[in-house]
């Protein structure tokens, strides 16, 4: 074929193409600092625009724009509806362009501090954060706020770009003191490289050529910063590390574990350890596609034989003998908290790493950091879009690594049981020593011994409700019963254990959740001992009740919903309590300030609007007859 053919020239662009690096950058910073405008640039300039694709932004310009008609580049990025008409970045936005030297694709994340969480989600993958600034504002807080980020998400280079400077005239004074402030703030910060420009995305300004309207400033374009700009993979240096995503057994013949290497090489015969299960084995095979490989290298997705049939699945890591990975159902990360709910500590929740989901709960919050000054602040809770240092604890081991190590293996994301919403994203630090050194005590004597010498089936009752329903009554009434005819009970209430097992708990959402916490952990421990635990308690929250019931095994847990409207509550307000709240002398209270979630498929629900308490407590009787309680 000649040089001529159009085969050979598609052919001979396509193995350019691949030869070419790849970055992966994002822009970022306040709402309003000119990001999509930015890119907009780039992609015009660059001549990566169709004729049709600038056809219509010159009609969507006039209609939609931004610059009194004339071609607004903001628009080439800004797809939503919503984004057009209030001017903005709502999602993350992926653009692909290539030059001579590289390849690109860039994320446009949104400035508006309700987005956050958009731009932590662009900022994952990226190599380098383009940070803009509005050359007349200077560094504002959510400049701080997305640095931070982007250096908790493993960001090492960073371009600070100060922009709008044909609106403050190309000042020299201007663009050196944006720097200056800048320098201040991310020397605290753990970048390899900071670059600093002057530009003007509207006009192109040292976006893709320098400009001469800057004779002031000495150094590169945009682009040809991030044509030069270094990337070191330094997962290629790492240990082999394969998370397993999928048993793969097409056949009788074959039994592989397929996933994507996500740090080293190794090649066939080399010696792995399966994590977290310590399994040692010898690779077999090494299967690309339909085709056997003789090695492997990081980001190659492929198919592991081992030499023996052992146990591994998804949620495993297969990793180089010897250079293995952390394994522990507790650790410490930073949380990013992505939710307008606020993170309360001791809430359950699901956790999803590189190839696992598993349950577990945030237990306390170390410290939250102060965006701006990158102190550390006491805090009980963490509200959307700040970042805390916690303690994590799940229902069984996990393989990882800290996040400077590994993005893979190091990260998480938090995930809410009940809305299946993803509430927060995580960065391991290290595992606590405390799981090494706390084990469980085999026992001789145990629950079911308990229980066959008191002749009864053990059971937390838990009777959940509003203030003045009727909770405590029928709690009381029906331990009164069980005792008549000689079954082993303990009431625990509301009001009593406020005196002694959390006298030092409020009553904030944070708090309620740590009370209702104790109380099943207590109701735990007497089942153990093999009573009937009687649990009188509001416990408004769904999700709390839900991790009660989980700490316990199947049948033991029975939720008794003692229902009364707010209306007839109110009325016997016994305690006063809702005259109280009323007036504002007690903040947060269930059913005036704070909202109460019935139960959504509980055990028995007593009608306390209709029957007596004497009726409410013969019922519970009868449901534990019925389910063999009391033998």
């Amino acid at each position: 074929m000649s040089s001529s053919d159009p085969y050979v020239r598609v052919t001979d662009y396509l193995e350019s193409q691949q030869a070419k690096g790849l970055l992966r950058f994002i822009t970022c910073g306040s709402v309003d600092d000119g990001k999509s405008t930015l890119i907009g640039r780039l992609l015009y300039d660059s001549k990566l625009i169709y004729e049709d694709q600038l056809a219509a932004l010159e009609v969507e310009s006039k209609s939609a724009g931004t610059q009194q008609g004339d071609l607004d580049l903001a628009l080439l990025v800004d797809g939503l509806a919503a984004e057009r008409e209030q001017g903005i970045t709502i999602d993350v936005a992926y653009r692909f362009f290539s030059t001579q030297n590289r390849k690109f694709i860039v994320a446009d994340t949104p400035g508006h501090e309700q987005y956050t969480r958009n731009m932590a989600t662009g900022a994952s993958t990226a190599d380098v954060a383009v940070i803009l600034v509005d050359a007349q504002l200077g560094v504002q807080t959510q400049t701080y706020r997305h640095s931070y980020i982007a250096s908790l998400l493993g960001i090492r280079n960073v371009i600070l770009a100060v922009n709008k400077m044909d609106l403050v005239d190309f000042q020299e004074a201007k663009f050196i003191q944006i720097k200056r402030d800048y320098e201040q703030f991310s020397r605290e910060l753990d970048f390899d490289e900071v670059a600093y420009i002057p530009i003007s995305a509207l006009h192109g300004d040292n976006v893709i050529v320098t400009s001469e309207r800057t004779p002031w400033y000495q150094g590169d374009s945009l682009l040809e910063i991030l044509e030069e700009m270094e990337i070191a993979d330094e997962n290629s240096a790492l240990p082999f590390r394969l998370p397993v995503q999928w048993a793969n057994r097409p056949s009788s013949d074959f039994r592989g574990f397929s996933g994507t290497v996500c740090s080293g090489s190794i090649r066939v015969g080399e010696r792995v350890e399966i994590q977290p299960r310590g399994f040692k084995s010898r690779i077999k095979r090494l299967v690309r596609g339909f085709d056997d490989v003789d090695d492997v290298e990081v980001h190659q997705a492929v198919t592991v034989v081992l030499e023996d049939e052992i146990d591994c699945s998804r949620g495993d890591v297969i990793v180089t003998m010897g250079a293995g990975c952390q394994v522990s159902d507790q650790l410490q990360a930073k949380v990013i908290w992505m939710s307008d709910k606020p993170l309360l500590p001791s809430r359950q929740y699901l956790f999803k790493t590189t190839n696992n989901l598993v349950q577990g709960e945030i237990t306390d919050i170390r410290h939250k950091v102060n965006v701006n000054t990158l102190e550390s602040e006491v805090a009980r809770e963490l509200q959307l879009n700040e970042v805390g240092v916690c303690n994590v604890h799940f229902d069984r081991p996990i393989v990882f690594a800290p996040y400077k190590g590994s993005r893979t293996l190091g990260s998480f994301i938090v995930i809410d049981r009940l809305s299946n919403d993803t509430v927060a994203v995580g960065m391991c630090e290290f595992g606590l020593r405390r799981a090494d050194n706390i084990h469980w005590q085999a026992l001789d004597i145990d629950k079911t011994a308990r229980a066959l010498q008191k002749g009864q089936r053990p059971a937390v009752l838990w009777f959940t409700g509003l203030s003045g329903a009727g909770k405590s009554t029928i709690a009381n009434l029906v331990e009164k019963k069980l005792n008549t005819i000689g079954k082993h009970t303990y009431l625990l209430d509301g009001d009593n254990v406020r005196h002694g097992l959390t006298k030092d708990l409020g009553f904030t959402d944070a708090d309620r959740v740590e009370n209702i916490r104790r109380v099943a952990e207590v109701s735990h421990l007497m089942i153990d001992a093999g009573l009937l635990v009687l649990s009188s308690f509001i416990s408004p929250f769904r999700s709390d009740r839900d991790h009660a019931r989980a700490r316990l095994e199947e049948g033991e847990f029975i939720e008794i919903f003692v229902d009364a409207s707010l209306e007839t509550c109110e009325e016997r307000d016994s305690k006063g309590l809702y005259a109280k709240a009323r007036m504002g002398e007690l903040p947060n209270f269930t059913g005036v300030h704070s909202k109460y979630e019935p139960p959504l498929a509980p055990e028995l629900t007593l009608d306390c609007e209709h029957d007596s308490a004497e009726i409410c407590a013969e019922q519970v009787i009868q449901y534990l007859r019925d389910g063999e309680y009391l033998d």
